[in-house]
Protein backbone atom coordinates (compact mmCIF):
# COMPACT_ATOMS: atom_id res chain seq x y z
CA UNK A 1 0.00 0.00 0.00
CA UNK A 2 0.60 3.37 -0.84
CA UNK A 3 1.58 4.63 2.70
CA UNK A 4 3.58 1.45 4.12
CA UNK A 5 5.73 1.62 6.82
CA UNK A 6 4.80 5.45 7.70
CA UNK A 7 3.81 5.48 11.96
CA UNK A 8 1.35 7.63 12.28
CA UNK A 9 0.22 9.02 15.98
CA UNK A 10 -3.45 10.28 16.10
CA UNK A 11 -3.83 12.13 19.49
CA UNK A 12 -7.93 11.10 20.14
CA UNK A 13 -10.13 13.84 19.52
CA UNK A 14 -13.57 14.44 17.41
CA UNK A 15 -14.13 12.88 14.46
CA UNK A 16 -12.26 14.64 11.56
CA UNK A 17 -9.00 13.88 13.64
CA UNK A 18 -9.75 10.18 13.64
CA UNK A 19 -11.07 10.52 9.90
CA UNK A 20 -8.01 11.75 8.66
CA UNK A 21 -6.18 8.75 11.19
CA UNK A 22 -8.66 6.61 9.28
CA UNK A 23 -7.81 7.39 5.69
CA UNK A 24 -4.35 7.46 6.47
CA UNK A 25 -4.85 3.37 7.62
CA UNK A 26 -6.35 2.74 4.55
CA UNK A 27 -3.86 3.28 2.83
CA UNK A 28 -1.42 1.68 4.66
CA UNK A 29 -0.34 3.78 7.88
CA UNK A 30 0.75 2.66 10.79
CA UNK A 31 -2.01 4.09 13.04
CA UNK A 32 -1.49 4.40 16.47
CA UNK A 33 -4.69 6.30 17.84
CA UNK A 34 -3.48 7.55 21.21
CA UNK A 35 -6.75 7.47 23.95
CA UNK A 36 -7.06 9.53 27.36
CA UNK A 37 -7.16 6.87 30.44
CA UNK A 38 -9.94 6.23 32.47
CA UNK A 39 -12.27 5.05 28.96
CA UNK A 40 -11.57 1.38 29.68
CA UNK A 41 -13.16 -1.16 27.03
CA UNK A 42 -14.62 1.18 24.87
CA UNK A 43 -14.24 2.02 21.38
CA UNK A 44 -13.97 4.90 19.20
CA UNK A 45 -15.51 6.54 16.01
CA UNK A 46 -13.58 5.98 12.53
CA UNK A 47 -11.08 3.71 14.09
CA UNK A 48 -10.57 0.86 11.38
CA UNK A 49 -7.03 -0.42 11.17
CA UNK A 50 -5.53 1.36 14.24
CA UNK A 51 -4.41 0.67 17.33
CA UNK A 52 -4.74 1.98 20.49
CA UNK A 53 -2.64 3.22 23.69
CA UNK A 54 -4.31 4.65 26.73
CA UNK A 55 -1.97 7.37 27.77
CA UNK A 56 -2.50 9.90 30.77
CA UNK A 57 -1.13 13.45 28.78
CA UNK A 58 -2.11 15.44 31.80
CA UNK A 59 0.99 14.08 33.64
CA UNK A 60 4.27 14.87 33.05
CA UNK A 61 5.45 11.18 32.80
CA UNK A 62 2.93 10.88 30.48
CA UNK A 63 3.69 13.37 28.41
CA UNK A 64 7.60 12.49 28.48
CA UNK A 65 6.06 8.90 27.26
CA UNK A 66 4.35 10.68 24.04
CA UNK A 67 7.73 12.66 23.47
CA UNK A 68 9.73 9.51 23.11
CA UNK A 69 7.30 8.04 20.76
CA UNK A 70 7.75 10.92 19.23
CA UNK A 71 11.14 10.44 18.23
CA UNK A 72 10.29 7.04 16.10
CA UNK A 73 6.91 8.37 14.08
CA UNK A 74 6.63 10.01 11.15
CA UNK A 75 3.75 12.03 12.09
CA UNK A 76 1.63 13.33 14.73
CA UNK A 77 -1.68 14.31 14.81
CA UNK A 78 -2.73 17.15 16.90
CA UNK A 79 -6.85 17.66 17.06
CA UNK A 80 -6.80 20.30 19.77
CA UNK A 81 -7.32 24.06 19.70
CA UNK A 82 -4.61 25.83 19.58
CA UNK A 83 -2.31 26.31 22.90
CA UNK A 84 -3.67 22.89 23.99
CA UNK A 85 -0.58 20.85 23.06
CA UNK A 86 2.06 23.79 24.10
CA UNK A 87 0.27 23.65 27.74
CA UNK A 88 1.73 20.02 27.84
CA UNK A 89 4.83 20.79 26.92
CA UNK A 90 4.28 18.74 23.84
CA UNK A 91 4.68 21.59 20.66
CA UNK A 92 5.93 21.28 17.61
CA UNK A 93 9.20 23.33 18.86
CA UNK A 94 10.10 20.46 21.30
CA UNK A 95 8.77 17.64 19.45
CA UNK A 96 10.75 18.25 16.14
CA UNK A 97 13.77 19.43 18.62
CA UNK A 98 13.84 16.19 19.04
CA UNK A 99 12.63 14.62 15.58
CA UNK A 100 13.59 17.29 12.73
CA UNK A 101 11.99 14.84 10.37
CA UNK A 102 8.46 14.97 12.01
CA UNK A 103 5.60 16.11 10.62
CA UNK A 104 3.18 17.92 13.05
CA UNK A 105 -0.17 17.90 11.77
CA UNK A 106 -2.48 20.13 13.98
CA UNK A 107 -6.37 19.72 12.60
CA UNK A 108 -8.50 22.59 14.57
CA UNK A 109 -11.70 24.68 13.49
CA UNK A 110 -10.41 28.19 13.58
CA UNK A 111 -6.64 27.56 12.87
CA UNK A 112 -3.27 28.15 15.09
CA UNK A 113 -3.34 31.94 14.97
CA UNK A 114 -6.51 34.58 15.23
CA UNK A 115 -8.67 35.87 17.86
CA UNK A 116 -11.25 32.64 17.36
CA UNK A 117 -8.36 30.40 17.55
CA UNK A 118 -8.67 29.11 21.24
CA UNK A 119 -12.75 29.34 21.18
CA UNK A 120 -14.68 25.73 20.83
CA UNK A 121 -16.92 25.14 18.27
CA UNK A 122 -18.46 22.98 15.66
CA UNK A 123 -19.11 22.27 11.66
CA UNK A 124 -22.16 24.48 12.05
CA UNK A 125 -19.54 26.91 13.11
CA UNK A 126 -16.82 26.87 10.45
CA UNK A 127 -19.33 26.67 7.73
CA UNK A 128 -20.76 29.85 8.71
CA UNK A 129 -17.72 31.72 9.10
CA UNK A 130 -16.01 30.47 5.55
CA UNK A 131 -18.75 32.09 4.33
CA UNK A 132 -20.62 29.32 3.19
CA UNK A 133 -23.35 28.63 5.18
CA UNK A 134 -24.63 31.80 3.74
CA UNK A 135 -25.31 29.68 0.54
CA UNK A 136 -26.44 26.66 1.62
CA UNK A 137 -30.30 26.40 2.14
CA UNK A 138 -33.52 26.46 0.46
CA UNK A 139 -35.35 29.64 -1.07
CA UNK A 140 -36.89 31.84 1.62
CA UNK A 141 -35.51 29.74 4.21
CA UNK A 142 -32.68 30.10 6.95
CA UNK A 143 -28.97 28.94 5.77
CA UNK A 144 -29.09 25.20 6.38
CA UNK A 145 -25.84 23.21 7.06
CA UNK A 146 -25.48 19.69 4.99
CA UNK A 147 -25.33 17.68 8.36
CA UNK A 148 -21.58 17.67 9.39
CA UNK A 149 -19.63 16.49 5.92
CA UNK A 150 -18.42 19.68 4.80
CA UNK A 151 -16.22 21.36 7.11
CA UNK A 152 -15.49 18.45 9.50
CA UNK A 153 -15.03 15.86 6.94
CA UNK A 154 -13.93 17.77 3.77
CA UNK A 155 -12.25 20.63 4.89
CA UNK A 156 -10.89 19.21 8.04
CA UNK A 157 -9.84 15.59 7.98
CA UNK A 158 -9.57 14.97 4.38
CA UNK A 159 -7.68 18.39 3.76
CA UNK A 160 -5.26 17.66 6.81
CA UNK A 161 -4.87 14.08 4.87
CA UNK A 162 -3.70 15.98 2.08
CA UNK A 163 -1.21 18.25 3.80
CA UNK A 164 0.41 15.36 5.23
CA UNK A 165 0.66 13.64 1.91
CA UNK A 166 2.58 16.56 0.40
CA UNK A 167 4.82 16.74 3.19
CA UNK A 168 5.81 13.31 3.45
CA UNK A 169 6.43 13.62 -0.12
CA UNK A 170 8.52 16.78 0.02
CA UNK A 171 10.22 15.21 3.10
CA UNK A 172 11.77 12.99 0.92
CA UNK A 173 13.53 15.57 -1.14
CA UNK A 174 14.73 17.93 2.16
CA UNK A 175 14.51 15.53 4.97
CA UNK A 176 12.70 17.76 7.59
CA UNK A 177 9.25 17.63 8.92
CA UNK A 178 7.50 20.96 8.94
CA UNK A 179 3.49 21.75 10.95
CA UNK A 180 1.07 21.48 9.32
CA UNK A 181 -2.13 24.18 10.08
CA UNK A 182 -5.11 22.39 9.02
CA UNK A 183 -8.04 24.08 9.80
CA UNK A 184 -11.94 23.85 9.12
CA UNK A 185 -12.97 27.25 8.71
CA UNK A 186 -10.09 27.84 5.84
CA UNK A 187 -10.42 24.23 4.54
CA UNK A 188 -13.97 24.44 3.81
CA UNK A 189 -13.60 28.03 2.09
CA UNK A 190 -10.97 26.56 0.27
CA UNK A 191 -13.27 23.53 -0.91
CA UNK A 192 -15.60 26.21 -2.08
CA UNK A 193 -12.72 28.33 -4.36
CA UNK A 194 -15.26 27.85 -7.26
CA UNK A 195 -18.28 29.89 -5.51
CA UNK A 196 -15.83 32.55 -5.08
CA UNK A 197 -14.13 32.87 -8.64
CA UNK A 198 -17.89 32.79 -10.18
CA UNK A 199 -19.76 35.22 -8.23
CA UNK A 200 -18.78 37.90 -11.01
CA UNK A 201 -19.93 35.94 -13.54
CA UNK A 202 -23.26 35.93 -12.11
CA UNK A 203 -23.73 32.54 -11.23
CA UNK A 204 -25.05 32.92 -7.75
CA UNK A 205 -26.65 37.04 -7.98
CA UNK A 206 -30.46 35.71 -6.84
CA UNK A 207 -31.01 34.82 -3.47
CA UNK A 208 -30.56 31.67 -1.61
CA UNK A 209 -32.11 28.51 -3.26
CA UNK A 210 -33.01 30.72 -6.61
CA UNK A 211 -29.48 30.32 -8.28
CA UNK A 212 -28.79 27.63 -11.26
CA UNK A 213 -27.03 25.42 -8.89
CA UNK A 214 -28.57 25.36 -5.46
CA UNK A 215 -32.08 24.22 -6.17
CA UNK A 216 -33.49 27.22 -8.45
CA UNK A 217 -33.52 25.91 -11.38
CA UNK A 218 -35.98 23.63 -12.71
CA UNK A 219 -33.38 21.02 -14.16
CA UNK A 220 -30.56 20.94 -11.06
CA UNK A 221 -33.16 19.91 -8.23
CA UNK A 222 -34.71 17.10 -6.90
CA UNK A 223 -38.44 16.04 -7.13
CA UNK A 224 -41.04 13.61 -5.29
CA UNK A 225 -42.23 10.92 -7.27
CA UNK A 226 -45.89 9.00 -6.95
CA UNK A 227 -44.05 6.66 -4.54
CA UNK A 228 -43.06 9.45 -1.78
CA UNK A 229 -39.49 8.95 -3.26
CA UNK A 230 -37.19 11.33 -4.99
CA UNK A 231 -35.30 11.40 -8.36
CA UNK A 232 -32.08 14.15 -8.46
CA UNK A 233 -32.19 16.12 -11.81
CA UNK A 234 -29.03 18.01 -12.82
CA UNK A 235 -29.46 18.81 -16.84
CA UNK A 236 -27.39 21.57 -17.06
CA UNK A 237 -26.01 21.64 -20.78
CA UNK A 238 -28.77 22.03 -23.77
CA UNK A 239 -27.79 18.39 -24.78
CA UNK A 240 -28.85 16.89 -21.51
CA UNK A 241 -31.88 19.29 -21.14
CA UNK A 242 -33.38 18.07 -24.06
CA UNK A 243 -33.63 14.53 -23.61
CA UNK A 244 -35.13 15.62 -19.75
CA UNK A 245 -37.39 17.15 -21.55
CA UNK A 246 -38.47 14.13 -23.99
CA UNK A 247 -38.26 11.62 -20.56
CA UNK A 248 -40.73 13.91 -19.22
CA UNK A 249 -42.86 13.73 -22.07
CA UNK A 250 -42.54 17.51 -23.30
CA UNK A 251 -41.67 19.15 -26.54
CA UNK A 252 -38.92 21.66 -25.84
CA UNK A 253 -40.37 23.97 -28.63
CA UNK A 254 -43.81 24.61 -26.42
CA UNK A 255 -41.46 25.69 -23.51
CA UNK A 256 -39.88 28.79 -22.29
CA UNK A 257 -36.06 29.08 -22.87
CA UNK A 258 -34.05 26.77 -20.24
CA UNK A 259 -31.73 29.96 -18.88
CA UNK A 260 -35.65 31.98 -18.38
CA UNK A 261 -35.18 32.56 -15.22
CA UNK A 262 -38.16 34.45 -14.88
CA UNK A 263 -39.74 30.68 -16.01
CA UNK A 264 -38.10 28.68 -13.59
CA UNK A 265 -40.77 28.85 -10.58
CA UNK A 266 -42.98 27.96 -13.26
CA UNK A 267 -41.34 24.92 -14.88
CA UNK A 268 -40.33 23.52 -11.74
CA UNK A 269 -44.07 23.11 -10.55
CA UNK A 270 -44.63 21.37 -14.06
CA UNK A 271 -41.72 19.57 -13.41
CA UNK A 272 -42.86 18.16 -10.11
CA UNK A 273 -46.79 17.55 -11.29
CA UNK A 274 -45.43 15.29 -13.87
CA UNK A 275 -42.75 13.44 -11.87
CA UNK A 276 -45.42 13.22 -8.97
CA UNK A 277 -47.35 10.81 -11.29
CA UNK A 278 -44.79 7.89 -11.78
CA UNK A 279 -42.81 5.81 -9.04
CA UNK A 280 -38.99 6.24 -8.48
CA UNK A 281 -38.96 2.78 -9.55
CA UNK A 282 -40.78 4.04 -13.23
CA UNK A 283 -38.74 6.77 -13.56
CA UNK A 284 -35.44 5.12 -13.59
CA UNK A 285 -36.62 2.83 -16.47
CA UNK A 286 -37.42 5.68 -18.22
CA UNK A 287 -34.26 7.49 -17.40
CA UNK A 288 -31.47 4.73 -16.94
CA UNK A 289 -29.26 4.54 -19.57
CA UNK A 290 -29.69 8.16 -20.95
CA UNK A 291 -27.54 11.03 -20.63
CA UNK A 292 -30.56 13.03 -19.60
CA UNK A 293 -28.54 13.29 -15.62
CA UNK A 294 -31.11 11.90 -14.13
CA UNK A 295 -30.97 9.37 -10.94
CA UNK A 296 -32.54 8.34 -8.43
CA UNK A 297 -32.44 9.50 -4.34
CA UNK A 298 -30.80 6.49 -2.51
CA UNK A 299 -31.21 5.94 1.05
CA UNK A 300 -27.97 4.21 2.27
CA UNK A 301 -29.24 0.87 2.06
CA UNK A 302 -30.45 1.66 -1.40
CA UNK A 303 -27.14 2.94 -2.15
CA UNK A 304 -25.45 -0.47 -1.34
CA UNK A 305 -27.78 -2.76 -3.77
CA UNK A 306 -27.23 0.01 -6.26
CA UNK A 307 -26.23 -2.09 -9.54
CA UNK A 308 -23.84 0.30 -10.69
CA UNK A 309 -22.32 0.61 -7.08
CA UNK A 310 -22.27 -3.45 -7.24
CA UNK A 311 -20.19 -3.69 -10.58
CA UNK A 312 -17.55 -1.27 -8.82
CA UNK A 313 -17.64 -3.04 -5.39
CA UNK A 314 -17.76 0.50 -4.04
CA UNK A 315 -19.09 -0.60 -0.66
CA UNK A 316 -17.25 -3.18 1.73
CA UNK A 317 -18.54 -5.80 4.33
CA UNK A 318 -16.62 -6.45 6.77
CA UNK A 319 -17.47 -9.03 9.61
CA UNK A 320 -18.40 -6.50 13.17
CA UNK A 321 -17.44 -3.33 10.89
CA UNK A 322 -20.43 -3.80 8.97
CA UNK A 323 -20.70 -2.57 5.34
CA UNK A 324 -18.82 0.98 4.79
CA UNK A 325 -17.86 3.09 1.74
CA UNK A 326 -14.75 1.83 -0.11
CA UNK A 327 -11.60 3.97 0.45
CA UNK A 328 -11.22 6.39 -2.36
CA UNK A 329 -9.54 7.18 -4.64
CA UNK A 330 -8.50 3.39 -6.58
CA UNK A 331 -4.95 3.11 -7.16
CA UNK A 332 -3.40 0.73 -9.84
CA UNK A 333 -0.66 -0.21 -8.36
CA UNK A 334 -0.63 0.50 -4.38
CA UNK A 335 -4.68 0.21 -3.44
CA UNK A 336 -6.06 0.56 -0.54
CA UNK A 337 -7.08 -2.82 1.83
CA UNK A 338 -8.91 -1.43 4.41
CA UNK A 339 -8.72 -3.78 7.95
CA UNK A 340 -11.22 -6.51 8.30
CA UNK A 341 -10.35 -6.58 11.95
CA UNK A 342 -13.00 -5.00 14.10
CA UNK A 343 -12.15 -1.67 15.70
CA UNK A 344 -9.54 -1.53 18.99
CA UNK A 345 -10.87 -0.99 22.55
CA UNK A 346 -8.97 1.62 24.23
CA UNK A 347 -5.63 0.76 25.72
CA UNK A 348 -5.72 -2.73 23.90
CA UNK A 349 -2.47 -2.40 22.54
CA UNK A 350 -0.77 -0.55 24.91
CA UNK A 351 2.42 -2.55 26.13
CA UNK A 352 2.62 -3.94 22.74
CA UNK A 353 3.18 -0.41 20.80
CA UNK A 354 5.03 0.33 23.58
CA UNK A 355 7.82 -2.65 23.12
CA UNK A 356 7.69 -1.75 19.55
CA UNK A 357 8.63 1.93 20.34
CA UNK A 358 11.92 0.44 22.70
CA UNK A 359 10.31 0.59 26.15
CA UNK A 360 11.14 -2.12 28.30
CA UNK A 361 9.31 -3.97 30.26
CA UNK A 362 9.90 -2.72 33.34
CA UNK A 363 9.70 0.38 31.77
CA UNK A 364 6.08 -0.66 30.70
CA UNK A 365 5.39 -2.54 34.17
CA UNK A 366 6.22 1.10 36.42
CA UNK A 367 4.32 2.75 33.94
CA UNK A 368 1.23 0.80 34.30
CA UNK A 369 1.63 0.43 38.20
CA UNK A 370 1.81 4.55 38.34
CA UNK A 371 -1.68 4.58 36.19
CA UNK A 372 0.43 6.58 33.44
CA UNK A 373 -0.67 4.02 31.15
CA UNK A 374 -3.81 1.64 30.88
CA UNK A 375 -4.21 -1.97 28.98
CA UNK A 376 -7.79 -3.16 28.27
CA UNK A 377 -7.13 -6.94 26.98
CA UNK A 378 -10.76 -8.37 25.04
CA UNK A 379 -12.22 -10.84 27.10
CA UNK A 380 -12.40 -14.41 25.06
CA UNK A 381 -16.12 -15.48 24.63
CA UNK A 382 -16.28 -18.81 26.12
Amino acid sequence: MALRGVRVLELAGLVPGPFCGMVLADFGAQVVRVDRTGVRGGTSYLARGKRSLALDLKRPRGAAVLRRLCTRADVVLDPFRAGVMEKLQLGPEILQRENPSLIYARLSGFGQLGRFSRLAGHDINYLALSGVLSKLGKSGDKPCAPLNLLADFGGGGLMCALGIMMALFERTRSGKGQVIDANMVEGTAYLSTFLWQTQEMGLWEQPRGQNMLDGGAPFYTTYRTADEEFMAVGAIEPQFYELLIKGLGLKSEELPNQMSITDWPEMKKKFADIFAKKTKAEWCRIFDGTDACVTPVLSLEEAVQHGHNKERGSFITHGEQGVSPRPAPLLSNTPAIPSSKRDPFVGEHTEEILREFGFSQEEIDQLNSDKIIESSKPRANL
